[in-house]
């Protein structure tokens, strides 16, 4: 469990804020809106209504007690960099701000942040590689050439082991896990054999992902 100051409660910081909460971290939420940080009560530990901008009430907050500050303020990215400054210099431990092009992650990390999100082209990235698709069903990214892919199993893969298959040697992608019933098993071998109600976890390149299922 970690300690999470969340400043932002706009859209984007509410889904997060009850993400987290879910997850089981304590969150201190702020925002200078009052009726977001009311609305979003159920989710935090606790929350204060405030300019973050404003240094002596970030200090207020103590700043260096919480593991991870997170700053999701959009729409004035003045005020966003601003209190990612603010943060670093009052002793924050991680800062992550949140940024909608790149020429604002440049100044995000040059004036405290140590990590930056991008929501919007994160998921404009996501739908345009699902839906571009006919067989991709979800994917994460893991750099600008890899990622993981949840896929179908082919008809002609159907009762076939992995080691069957060989799409490592054939394709250079591998086979992570399988999934069925919404749970997913890691627990792979290349004997084990690929049904047509599973999907299948592929770690590759997109390019070579393309390639191996370009006929299907």
């Amino acid at each position: 469990m970690k300690s999470i100051l969340l400043i932002g409660m706009n859209h984007f910081g509410s889904l997060l804020a009850k993400k987290l909460h879910e997850l089981g971290h304590d969150i201190m939420a702020v925002d200078i809106n009052e009726q977001r940080v009311n609305d979003n009560m159920p989710f935090v530990t606790d929350a204060q209504i405030g300019d973050s901008t404003n240094k002596e009430f970030l200090q207020s907050l103590g700043i260096s007690a919480y593991d991870v500050c997170i700053v999701t303020i959009g729409g004035d990215f003045q005020s966003s960099l601003e209190t990612t400054s603010l943060i670093k210099e009052l002793g924050g431990k991680f800062v992550v701000s949140r940024a909608d092009h790149d020429v604002q992650a440049k100044f995000l990390l040059r004036n405290g942040a140590d990590e930056v999100l991008f929501p919007e082209k994160q998921v404009a990235e996501w739908a345009a590689i699902r839906y571009a698709s006919d067989h991709i069903l979800d994917y994460i990214r893991l750099d600008k050439d890899h990622g993981i892919y949840e896929i179908p199993i082919p008809r002609e893969w159907q009762g076939k082991s992995i080691g069957q298959l060989d799409i490592r040697r054939k394709y250079g992608i591998n086979i992570m896990g399988v999934k069925e019933d919404g749970k997913v098993n890691l627990s792979v071998t290349p004997e084990t054999v690929l049904d047509k109600d599973k999907t299948m976890l592929v770690l590759g390149e997109y390019k070579n992902i393309r390639k191996c299922f370009r006929t299907w």
